[in-house]
């Protein structure tokens, strides 16, 4: 028998009316790579708008329940993310919602928003500007009404060997005993046009494009401190890549690299200093990576804040924030 549209029929759901053929209980079930704008409080007070890629989880703790329903967790996700800029706070609603929606199925949600943080930067030196994508991935997790969130970015730096610098320096200073012998008279203008000729920088020191990866948990009562955070670790570790680069612009990021010399130990030890004097950081797992132009491997070091039942060695295989 036709019906209108406009009725309402029973529909099946065999979610819920179908049982397994085998029972178990499921630590997450869920939907990954959902597409949704976001939005973040700005530092004048607006907010800043991507796109991101959410998943969003809950356990299966009935192990006759033969799913969860997906579908609630997609509402969810669209209606809360864009009611309102993401906060912890807004993120603790949004679990409560999976779980409240999920009441006879599920204890433990969890929800993580991945994009990329468009900020503007100044140049070095000249007047000019440009933009900076920074990887952002924010992870909340409620279980048993406890509520935890973690902050993860990524900050690319330039990082020059110590070892290639004494090296390179080494093999100036013997050009130079070579080029002006001890037995005759220095001219300062020959040793002025010596040091700015090629002979005068014979060796340079090797340097390459790093990566810092930081991943913070906050302390209760805290927004999330991204530019501070991005900020913090910036001017740790001083030679943060550029944008608008103009030649003013380029030989000031020579000197930061010639005063900046350091081994991925330096580097983390930096960023280390820098987190454990935050006290919006509860906990923190940095990892310091630097692609070598000297070799086809990297140099890498990892650091926590070695916070009790925190982060800890194990947690070296957190895989890369962008995939390389």
């Amino acid at each position: 028998m036709p019906t209108d549209d406009n009725t309402v029929r029973e529909m099946p759901d065999v979610a819920v009316e179908a049982t397994p053929h085998v029972a178990g209980r499921l630590d997450w079930v869920g939907m990954d790579e959902i597409e949704v704008p976001v939005r973040l409080a700005a530092a004048d007070g607006g907010t800043v708008q991507s796109s991101a890629r959410v998943a969003a989880y809950v356990n299966l703790g009935r192990p006759e329940a033969r799913g969860i329903h997906m579908s609630r967790l997609y509402l969810h996700v669209d209606q809360a993310l864009a009611a309102e800029p993401l906060t912890p706070s807004s993120l603790r609603r949004l679990l409560r919602g999976f779980l409240d929606s999920h009441a006879d199925l599920s204890d433990r949600a969890m929800v993580r928003v991945a994009f990329e943080h468009l900020v503007r930067r100044p140049a070095l030196v000249s007047d000019n500007r440009g933009w900076k994508s920074y990887p952002v991935t924010i992870t909340a997790g409620m279980e048993r009404g406890q509520f935890g969130v973690e902050l993860a970015t990524e900050v690319l730096y330039s990082s020059t060997c110590p070892a290639s610098a004494a090296l390179a320096r080494q093999l100036v200073q013997e050009g130079f005993a070579q080029d002006f012998p001890a037995d005759g008279a220095l001219d300062r203008d020959a040793v002025l046009a010596w040091l700015g000729s090629e002979r005068g920088m014979r060796a340079t020191p090797h340097s390459q494009r790093s990566a810092a990866e930081v991943r913070v948990r906050l302390n209760p009562g805290f927004d999330f401190p991204l530019i501070d955070l991005i900020d913090r670790i910036e001017d740790a570790l001083q030679t943060p890549v550029q944008t608008a680069v103009k030649r003013v612009d380029e030989q000031r990021f020579a000197l930061l690299n010639g005063t900046n010399l350091m081994f991925c130990e330096d580097a983390a030890r930096r960023m280390q200093q820098a987190l454990d004097a935050d006290e919006r950081i509860a906990d923190f797992w940095l990892r310091a990576s630097h692609y070598e132009s000297l070799h086809p491997h990297n140099a890498v070091a990892i650091a926590t804040k070695g916070v009790e039942g925190g982060y800890g060695p194990a947690d070296h295989a957190l895989a890369p924030l962008r995939a390389r």
